[in-house]
């Protein structure tokens, strides 16, 4: 009854009352909220499409009366004008589009479904207003002569370029298609989202407690699959795993029933490629629309069109990036797959033939025999809590900010989510939500985002940044905390970053604060807080015994250090070849039928990538190219490693990592946001164009 009554909002306004009315829905009132954080207790799935087309509503009528303005375009009566005319479509739409990657249920999608084509829309409508680009471009030509501050130009060069990118030339008898595009673009990107999440969730392989512990799982595995099985009453008593991350990659690791990984190793590789949750005629669909739109834009290519706007410009700019490090990559890699061929041969007899899902296991192997390390000694320093303190610890040494828990503030999933104010000389800069496991209505992965991004309201207020840090490590089991790996504790490190990037943000216009750096340096404030992470010096801080609160060994640290570079092979290829997939997507020039299993094959198999690895990511489930923003843009891992790389080394060119005023320095870039050229920004810093020499040595390609 709940759906069909969420149906019926679409269609018209007069439907709100039974959406519930203005003075009962919190979207149309001012939140009397600590900090304007939105009270989600009180707020309800019927509650975001009437806020919705209100919000739309409000804007449209925001920008008829710049429009209408009979006075010259100034750049305040234009430009700052429509910086601030979404208030009302801002705030519901940072509630809902995060909360939908991590409260998802079939309500939830259902307005989702019918939002994201009406989004599209109402881009469209102002994208294409041509009164208002007129008055824009109007602003954007006499702007040398305005007087402006770097600020108040870099504002304008975006907004024009972001009309201008957003369809605001494209001629009169192409525009009704072009919205065609739009709208169809946004539409199937979704489905191709929820199709993933479904079929993730999907499969579970159970196990007999007399087989699971019988195929060289480890104690915490195996707690934490007997308590996945006990949490449902279907399957009370068994051992289950699924295709989480956190459950899935330990079992490859570590599972020695070749068919068991096989069985594992097929359900993961092959979600979304066929059946009910098919992607893979929405990667044709996808990709050729794209091509279509960029054509319309005046760009040859998808990929043309997406690095314009960034700092690799072309796709020859990231090719020639990504080839220096493919050739010595895959070299390392068919290395490491000589060695686990000789193993699986010691083991099975000589016609044994190592495969994909042979690899992990091997690896895993090997890397205990070369360095005497076991998974399961390491997690018992990298405690979640210890790690998380380790990061806050970090931007405290660096930054001088401070986190204090505070479990009164509203919380979007209270119990599994912890709000933390975060603080600067006694006063609250911003908020931070954490949370850390996975579940049925959460989006897998780890990534970072922002319910309300620091900016100056349209009367000089500043707003504090709200923001989300969502990752999906192993749960506590039994008296055990949760544990990380080295690399989820890198990846902890990673998000905290990007949300540093968002926290410590100094800028006037919600346009170009924080995050809002193109795709290829976004990923800067994030990757060089890894370094720290993997640090043997900062390691001593954090890295402690769960239990005993012992530091972890220098010997252990040098165990690390000596496995560094281990497995660095198969970690670059996967990667570099799922950025090289990405750009060959939308590289094409002429509209064709894509399948994509067939293009995948095809393409991978011409730059030599050999059978015992995959991409990172296969096509059909591939979510960062074909819903969350990386289309032609999963090079941006690698593009900006090369800066977070040449960064740190700085601070250790320095003789000290936490050097006060390369901080500073540093810090002046997470202030920026976009409001100034970003390699001067990057330069002034550093003293020096940044070089990938550092990048090479600390793979182990060079």
């Amino acid at each position: 009854m709940k759906k069909i009554t969420l149906l019926a909002c679409g269609f018209a306004m007069m439907a709100m009352a039974s959406c519930g009315s203005k003075e009962e829905n919190p979207f149309f009132v001012e939140w009397d909220t600590p900090y304007g954080i939105p009270p989600f207790e009180q707020i309800k799935t019927e509650h975001y499409l009437p806020a919705f087309e209100e919000g739309m509503k409000q804007q449209l009528e925001a920008i008829d009366a710049i429009v209408k303005n009979t006075e010259e375009p100034t750049f305040e009566n234009t430009i700052v004008a429509y910086e601030y005319s979404g208030e009302l479509l801002n705030k519901v739409s940072g509630v809902f589009f995060n909360l939908s990657g991590v409260e998802s249920d079939d309500d939830m999608r259902a307005v989702e479904e019918q939002v994201i084509p009406m989004m599209s829309k109402h881009g469209d409508n102002i994208a294409l207003n041509a009164e208002l680009f007129a008055r824009i471009k109007c602003v954007y030509d006499k702007r040398e002569s305005l007087n402006l501050n770097g600020e108040q130009m870099r504002l304008v060069e975006e907004t024009y370029n972001g009309f201008v990118r957003g369809g605001a030339n494209v001629p009169a008898d192409k525009q009704d298609r072009f919205r065609q595009l739009n709208e169809q673009i946004a539409s199937l990107t979704n489905r191709f989202e929820q199709n993933v999440l479904k079929a993730t969730n999907a499969f579970r392989l159970e196990l007999d407690e007399q087989t699971a512990k019988s195929i060289g799982l480890t104690e915490g595995q195996l707690a934490a699959a007997k308590e996945l099985g006990d949490a449902d009453a279907a399957t009370k008593g068994k051992y289950v795993f699924n295709l989480q991350m956190p459950s899935w990659e330990p079992f490859m690791q570590n599972c020695s029933d070749r068919d068991l990984r096989k069985q594992m190793w097929d359900a993961y590789s092959t979600r979304c490629n066929g059946g009910e949750f098919d992607n893979t005629k929405l990667i044709d669909s996808i990709v050729n629309a794209r091509l279509e739109r960029a054509n319309i834009l005046g760009f040859p290519t998808h990929a043309d069109y997406v690095l314009d706007d960034c700092l690799a410009k072309t796709p020859q700019a990231v090719d020639n990036l990504l080839m220096q490090l493919w050739t010595p990559a895959l070299k390392k890699a068919k290395e490491e797959c000589a060695e686990y061929q000789k193993m699986i041969v010691a083991d099975l007899g000589k016609d044994a033939k190592i495969e994909p899902w042979d690899w992990r296991y091997y690896s895993e192997k090997l890397r205990k025999e070369k360095y005497d390390l076991d998974e399961e000694v390491i997690r018992q320093y990298f405690s979640l809590d210890n790690v998380r303190q380790g990061a806050f610890d970090l931007a405290t040494k660096l930054y001088g900010i401070t986190f204090e828990e505070n479990m009164s503030l509203p919380n979007y999933h209270k119990g599994l989510v912890t709000p933390y104010e975060v603080k600067e000389d006694g006063q609250t800069i911003g908020i931070l939500y954490m949370e850390w496991h996975p579940r049925e209505s959460k989006q897998s992965g780890a990534w970072m985002t922002e319910i309300r991004g620091q900016h100056k309201d349209i009367n000089g207020n500043n707003q504090i940044p709200i923001i989300m840090v969502c990752c999906n490590f192993t749960k506590p089991s039994g008296d055990k905390p949760s544990l990380l790996t080295a690399d989820e504790s890198e990846t902890l490190f990673h998000e905290f970053g990007h949300a540093l990037h968002g926290l410590l943000s100094k800028c006037t216009y919600p346009t170009l604060a924080g995050t809002s750096v193109p795709r290829d340096f976004v990923e800067l404030p994030s990757q060089i807080m890894e370094n720290w992470c993997r640090d043997s010096q900062y390691r001593k801080v954090f890295a402690k015994h769960y239990s005993t609160g012992e530091i972890i060994p220098d010997e252990l640290i040098a165990k690390l250090e000596a496995a560094g570079t281990y497995g660095q092979g198969f970690i670059n290829t996967e990667l570099l070849a799922a950025s090289l997939l990405d750009m060959k997507y939308y590289s094409i020039t002429t509209p064709q039928h894509v399948d994509a299993n067939q293009f995948e094959e095809s393409y991978l198999n011409s730059i030599g990538l050999i059978p015992e690895i995959i991409s990172r990511y296969k096509s059909a489930y591939f979510k960062h190219i074909f819903t969350t923003g990386y289309d032609a843009g999963y090079y941006s891992y690698t593009w900006t490693a090369v800066l977070d790389r040449d960064a740190f080394e700085a601070f250790v060119e320095s003789g000290d990592i936490y050097n006060p005023e390369l901080a500073k320095k540093f810090r002046h870039i997470l202030e920026s946001g976009n409001t100034t050229d970003l390699m001067k920004l990057y330069v002034d810093f550093r003293g020096k164009q940044p070089s990938v020499d550092p990048l090479l040595k600390a793979r182990g390609l060079k």
